[in-house]
C-alpha cells in the first residue's frame, strides 16, 4: 500500500492542510449525472446529501468498498490517507470518495447504487431493551425504536451511534428488516474502545442511544439469481445474519454458503441458529474456520478466505458477500479474484476502530 505521501503523483492527488474554499461540480461519467461538493466536503457526502447513492462502507479510507476511478479533475485527502488504495491503483486514477475533496471540478467513473436511494436516513432515539453475552468478548444488545419512527433498512447496512463530541460508532445490523420494533447489534470488546468498554461495563437496561442510518451500500443483489457464498470473519456475522433471514424470510432459494471465521469453537456464538436456517433454506451450507482449533476440532483451520478457495478453486460462477476487519476483506478480495470472480461481484462491508470520520456536513 501506498501510505506516503511523497509517492503519490502530484497531477491528479495531493495531501493538504486546509481544504478547498470554493463549491466544484462533479458528474459521473456513465450516467452523466451531476452534484455539486461543498468546500472541504468528500465526493461520496456530497453524492449523499443529494441522493445519489455510491457504494461506502468504513467511510475512513480502510476498506476500498468506495473506490471510484478520476477521469477528469484534481482530488486531495485533507482527512485520513487512503490507506485502502494500492500503487497500481493511483497509478491508474483510481480514488475513494469516502476521503477524497475536489479541488477542481471533477468527472468520476463510479457505480451508483438505485436500491437504497429512496430509503432515508434518519437520526433517532433507541432504548436498551436487552442485553446479552454471547461469549465474555461479544455482546448482544437490542434496541426498541419509537412507535412512530421505524428505521427502514436493507438486509447487509448498518447504523452509527452518535456520542457526545460528535463521535460515531458504526455497527452492523444483525435482525432482519422485517422486524419493526427492534435493531439487534453484536458488538465485541475491545481493549481500549471507549464505547465498547462502557457497553461491557455500565450500559444498563433502559438507557437512551442516539442513532443515525440505515448507512452503507452492502446488502443482497436481488436482480441476480447467481448462487451465494459469505463471508464473516468474527462479528462480521452479524449483518450476514440480517441476509440470511431476509432470504428465508423472502423465499429466495439460491444456494448459499456462509464460511465464518472465529478463534476458537466457542467464538461461533450463533451455532443452532445457525442449524435451524439450515431446516429452513433447501441449499444451504455451513462451514465453520478456526484460527486456534482445538485438539478435538475436525473441521476447517487456518484464515477463513484460504478455506474458500480450498472448496471453490474456480469462484467465477458465485456472487460473494463478506464482513470482517480490514486485513481480512483485503486478503480476501486478492485471492478471490486470482480465484475468477470479477471485482464487481465482490460486496463487501469492512469495519475496524480507525480514526473517527469527519462530521457530516449539514
Amino acid at each position: 500500500m501506498v501510505n506516503d505521501p511523497a509517492r503519490l503523483p502530484t497531477t491528479s492527488l495531493a495531501y493538504i492542510v486546509n481544504p478547498p474554499r470554493k463549491n466544484h461540480k462533479i458528474r459521473i461519467a456513465s450516467s452523466g449525472k451531476q452534484f455539486s461538493a461543498r468546500p472541504g466536503e468528500t465526493v461520496l457526502a456530497a453524492a449523499l446529501r443529494q441522493g445519489i447513492v455510491l457504494p461506502y462502507s468504513c467511510k475512513n479510507g480502510t476498506c476500498a468498498s468506495c473506490k471510484c476511478k478520476l477521469v477528469e479533475g484534481r482530488i486531495e485527502y485533507p482527512y485520513n490517507p487512503p490507506t485502502a488504495l494500492e500503487e497500481d491503483d493511483f497509478g491508474s486514477g483510481h480514488a475513494l470518495s469516502c476521503q477524497a475533496v475536489a479541488d477542481t471540478d471533477l468527472t468520476i467513473e463510479a457505480r451508483e447504487i438505485e436500491q437504497v436511494a429512496d430509503i432515508p436516513v434518519r437520526l433517532l432515539p433507541a432504548r436498551v431493551e436487552f442485553m446479552e453475552k454471547f461469549t465474555p468478548e461479544v455482546m448482544c444488545i437490542r434496541l426498541k425504536l419509537p412507535q412512530a419512527a421505524r428505521l427502514q433498512f436493507l438486509a447487509g447496512q448498518y447504523i452509527d451511534i452518535l456520542q457526545p463530541g460528535g463521535k460515531r460508532r458504526a455497527f452492523s445490523i444483525a435482525s432482519a428488516p422485517s422486524e419493526p420494533d427492534f435493531i439487534e447489534l453484536h458488538i465485541k470488546h475491545v481493549d481500549g474502545g471507549g464505547f465498547t468498554g462502557h457497553v461491557f461495563s455500565d450500559m444498563q437496561i433502559k438507557d437512551i442511544l442516539r442513532i443515525e442510518g440505515p448507512l452503507g451500500t452492502f446488502f443482497i443483489r436481488r436482480s441476480s439469481e447467481r448462487p451465494i457464498i459469505m463471508v464473516g470473519g468474527g462479528t462480521g456475522f452479524a449483518p450476514l445474519k440480517s441476509m440470511i433471514e431476509e432470504l428465508i424470510e423472502s423465499g429466495d432459494d439460491r444456494p448459499v454458503e456462509l464460511y465464518w471465521g472465529a478463534s476458537t469453537e466457542p467464538d461461533l456464538y450463533a451455532s443452532e441458529l445457525i442449524k435451524r436456517w439450515a431446516e429452513k433454506l433447501p441449499h444451504f451450507r455451513f462451514v465453520p474456520v478456526l484460527v486456534e482449533p482445538d485438539a478435538h476440532w475436525s473441521g476447517e483451520h487456518g484464515f477463513v478466505h484460504e478455506a474458500v478457495v480450498r472448496h471453490h478453486p474456480d469462484l467465477s460462477p458465485y456472487d460473494i458477500y463478506m464482513s470482517g476487519p480490514p486485513a481480512m476483506i483485503h486478503a480476501a478480495r486478492h485471492a478471490f479474484v486470482d480465484a475468477g470472480v470479477p471485482e464487481e461481484r465482490l460486496f463487501y462491508d469492512s469495519f475496524d476502530f480507525a480514526p473517527d470520520v469527519p462530521p457530516a456536513k449539514s
